[in-house]
């Protein structure tokens, strides 16, 4: 079964599609790569990353926070959820004051596979924004508030370029079941003719949790598929896109980081340039 906000997509299979990963033989052609982003609005770059360096963040994030009784003892490393409460306190002190601000995550988003590939695709030197998100869902959690609702990522960022590019990594396997990124089809489109036109009439923040309805508002489908360890999304700033619940049946949290890159001579959103802590209010 896949859910989404509490709503059975499965149950509306014709709003329902596969993500395509670009074909390797496009992955060294820029040219090919902004006509495919341009197109589809987000660039599926499987196995982009060593899966082994994903692999050792999530271990090392998940010993960080089993103080807090998130994650059970013999399953630390792959992240197994205990089932218990969880200490919220001290999760937001280790989140907020040690793992956010930390050099291991710092190293991880600006790698050389990640800022490196930015450079090249965006042809200059680059800016990463200082507020980068990392998220668990455990199992379970469903409805408002834990699932990510529908929304672009432009509504975020109203104080700079529209050309900056996000980056979802999925920090560990992450099949649908367990909580993965969903894209509606071809809705960039529509919200860069409605932005021109000056008809787009959206909340200060999320579009809406019913992702079945707003498909059939787009008349198009949610595209999901099974990530795996070293597997990115690109994506534009104007593409809508939420996440699917964590039903794992083997109790795997879910983890991911989202990140974003720009050109360093286009204008900087200046409210992204702290690090993410709770209540910043974007």
């Amino acid at each position: 079964m896949i859910t989404s906000n509490g709503f059975v997509l499965d149950e509306r299979p014709e709003r329902l599609g596969r993500l395509d990963p670009v074909p390797a033989a496009l992955r060294g052609d820029k040219d090919a790569l902004w006509d495919h982003l341009r197109r589809d609005g987000y660039l599926y770059l499987s196995d982009h990353l060593d899966p082994a360096l994903v692999r050792d963040f999530r271990s090392y994030y998940f010993r960080k926070l089993a103080p807090t009784g998130l994650v059970q003892t013999e399953g630390v490393d792959e992240g197994i959820d205990s089932r218990a409460d969880v200490d919220l306190a001290l999760t937001r002190r280790v989140l907020f004051d040690d793992v956010v601000p930390g050099d291991r995550y710092a190293a991880l988003t600006s790698h050389p596979s990640i800022r490196g590939w930015f450079e090249w695709f965006l042809g200059d030197d680059v800016h990463l924004h200082k507020r980068r998100i990392i998220r668990h869902t455990r199992p379970g959690e469903t409805g408002i508030g834990t699932a990510t609702q529908a929304h672009y990522d432009l509504v975020y960022l109203r104080e700079g370029t529209d050309r900056v590019l996000s980056m979802w990594i999925p920090l560990g396997d992450c099949a649908v079941e367990t909580g993965g990124l969903a894209y509606l089809e071809g809705s960039h489109h529509r919200v860069m003719a409605q932005e021109r036109a000056g008809t787009l009439k959206m909340p200060a923040a999320s579009i809406t949790a019913d992702l079945p309805g707003l498909a059939d508002e787009y008349d198009s489908r949610w595209l999901i598929n099974d990530y795996r360890a070293g597997d990115v999304m690109v994506h534009s700033a104007h593409i809508v896109h939420a996440s699917t619940d964590n039903v794992d049946p083997d109790r795997r949290i879910r983890l991911s980081t989202d990140i974003r890159y720009q050109r360093v001579s286009d204008p900087i959103d200046w409210r992204w340039q702290e690090h993410w802590f709770e209540g910043d209010g974007l």
